[in-house]
């Protein structure tokens, strides 16, 4: 009998082990970089802000991140400063060209074993395509991930929606639903980006409504900096305010988000980019 409940008891233990094991804790981050260009001024050109990307990942220190606006020539200076990361992308317009929605991710947590990008357009397919109204083409980048910790596989979708058309805004969040319906449904989805509009709307509503996505932001146990907004332009400290939350981290399947921040940081009056970012300490069961 004693043999019994000792067996009995570290089959219960065990049972408690592997039901820590199938959870996976990640910090995801989505992050607008801005453009290198010749119009920003010191202290915010791209040469001067890359230490202080570099010091506010670091900082940090996200398991995965989506990026917006960065040109090849910016992805190979954050290829130098940030050993570890590798990064998934395409340029809007094809090859190098154009700005990418380029996945970083820890290479050694993480197996891509599969992805590919889609345009936002009536010709997702069409490299380049746009047909919404929007001047700029807009894609997607999506991977299906292996976590060599875990062993558990789950999709990271990246994207930055139009800024000027409403109805390509719209649209997009449509495409994205429907594209994901190719997706293993039994794998959790995670979606960052700069969507260029604020909760309430109707991307932002067709996104969450009928068991889409969750908006972390909302869900999330913790929030820090929830009377800021998300996009800085290099002078406002508070982003916009509370109601300008226009950079997201979605998630679809069983995700909860223990802790999600608008990160302020700041180097002297020097802003990192003109969005913040946005990081959210996840678990998927």
């Amino acid at each position: 009998m004693v043999l019994a409940m000792v067996g009995s008891m570290f089959s219960g233990i065990s049972n408690v082990f592997a039901a820590e094991s199938t959870e996976q804790n990640l910090k995801v981050m989505t992050f607008n970089l801005r453009y290198e260009n010749n119009n920003d001024p010191s202290p915010h050109t791209w040469a001067e802000r890359v230490p202080t990307i570099k010091k506010l990942i670091r900082m940090e220190n996200p398991d995965i991140f989506g990026t917006q606006e960065v040109l090849y020539g910016q992805l190979q200076d954050l290829e130098e400063v940030l050993p570890g990361y590798a990064w998934i992308g395409l340029g809007r317009e094809g090859g190098n060209r154009g700005e990418y929605s380029a996945i970083f991710y820890d290479e050694k947590r993480f197996t891509p074993v599969e992805y590919d990008h889609f345009w936002l357009s009536d010709t997702p397919d069409v490299i380049g395509s746009k047909t919404w109204g929007n001047k700029i083409p807009r894609m997607v980048t999506w991977a299906k991930f292996v976590d060599n910790q875990t062993d558990k596989q789950f999709y990271f979708v990246n994207t930055h929606f139009d800024h000027q058309s409403a109805e390509a805004r719209e649209k997009s969040a449509e495409l994205i639903l429907e594209k994901i319906k190719d997706f293993n449904p039994e794998l959790p989805i995670i979606l960052t980006g700069d969507f260029n509009a604020r909760p309430g709307t109707l991307p932002h509503q067709t996104l969450t409504s009928d068991g889409a996505f969750d908006d972390l932001w909302e869900t999330a146990e913790s929030r820090i900096n929830e009377g800021i907004g998300t996009f800085n332009g290099f002078r406002d400290p508070t982003g916009g305010g509370a109601d300008n939350r226009i950079d997201w981290i979605l998630a679809k399947g069983n995700v909860t988000a223990n802790t999600i921040e608008i990160n302020n940081y700041q180097k002297n009056g020097q802003f990192p980019s003109d969005h913040y970012p946005v990081i959210a300490e996840i678990t998927i069961k």
